[in-house]
């Protein structure tokens, strides 16, 4: 079996594991046996075991002399749990196939490093376009030391979150709203103003999906009996909450506020990925919320441009992965109309 094809199947096992796995990286691994055969693992919630512990494990005898194939470097210190470097060299693996190196600075080369010393085979680079991209919240937490900021939008085909009287619901289908719950599972915490929940008194629960609930921050104060508590309130600047956020090992945020606090963090240069919802409707008019508040472009000379990552369709509706032309700005402050 060749190293592409088990390291896709550890990046399909890590994608099993998304939604569970925070502040841990969710990581995917295999091991091969001398004689072909596969034993899959995936990362544990926080505490369990790593990846290639649970595919050791699964192999049993059957790992001495095989192949090892894992996303992320292999840990060598003692965490939650042991080492698992450790556990590889004991188990009798010649060769071990990594994707990428582990930015965290516990790690950062020395799993690699143990494993070489021991005398194993081992193989950087396999698949690691696809596998820094999987992992891209965790690497921007490693190494900003804040979350991973996702704004996500539903929007008309003509640019329109809202009605002129500030109805939204229901904009896309299930499917895509399905989709954005997916989202939110996948996310440690989600950030609404408190305009947007006086006026839709939301939740910000996962349903839909099997999940976890994100913590949920909220910018501004909101009246007690609000749905969305138990919430934080956040008055300060929105780069504070990031550096708060990525102190509690919060690794992805999900922006889901208004108008007001999508321009907020977009104007800020704090989003990282946007992920637009548009339905196959027109408000056909300019009264209607548009996607952004805030300062625009003068001109296109001077318009933003991102790119597109991906593009899926939801049942009658588009799901759009945008990246921004930069990772990072100024630290931004909350705008006082949603709050």
């Amino acid at each position: 079996m060749d190293d592409t094809t088990t390291m896709e199947r550890a990046i399909r096992n890590a994608a099993v594991v998304r939604a569970s796995t925070s502040p841990n990286p969710w990581v995917g691994a295999v091991v091969t046996a001398i004689d072909g055969a596969m034993f899959d693992g995936a990362t544990s919630p926080p505490g369990g075991q790593h990846a290639e512990i649970i595919a050791l494990a699964t192999a049993g005898d059957r790992a001495a002399g095989g192949a090892l194939t894992v996303t992320l470097e292999p840990c060598a210190h003692h965490g939650r749990t042991p080492p698992c470097t450790d556990a590889i060299i004991a188990s009798g693996i010649r060769r071990v196939v990594v994707a990428v190196e582990d930015p965290d600075a516990q790690v950062a080369g020395r799993g690699i490093a143990a494993l070489r010393a021991a005398g194993l085979e081992v193989s950087v680079g396999q698949c690691s376009t696809a596998v820094r991209d999987q992992l891209a919240p965790y690497f921007v937490h490693r190494r900003t030391m804040r979350p991973f900021v996702v704004l996500k939008l539903a929007a008309t085909i003509d640019g329109r979150i809202a009605a002129p009287d500030g109805t939204s619901r229901w904009i896309t289908g299930p499917e895509a709203r399905a989709d954005a719950h997916q989202l939110r599972s996948e996310s440690d915490a989600v950030v609404v103003g408190a305009g947007t929940v006086r006026a839709d008194d939301p939740a910000l629960t996962v349903r839909h999906v099997t999940g976890r609930d994100p913590l949920r921050v909220v910018l501004g104060r909101i009246p007690p009996t609000a749905r969305v508590h138990p919430c934080r309130e956040h008055t300060g600047s929105l780069g504070e909450l990031l550096d708060d956020l990525g102190r509690q090992g919060i690794v992805q945020v999900l922006v889901e506020g208004g108008a007001s606090v999508a321009g907020s963090f977009h104007h800020a240069g704090l989003v990282d990925r946007y992920v637009l919802y548009l339905a196959p409707a027109l408000m056909g008019s300019a009264d209607g919320s548009p996607l952004l508040r805030g300062p625009g472009s003068p001109s296109m000379s001077s318009i933003w441009r991102g790119s597109f990552r991906t593009v899926t369709r939801l049942g009658a509706d588009l799901r759009i992965d945008l990246d921004p032309p930069a990772c990072r700005g100024p630290a931004g402050k909350t705008n006082e109309e949603d709050v």
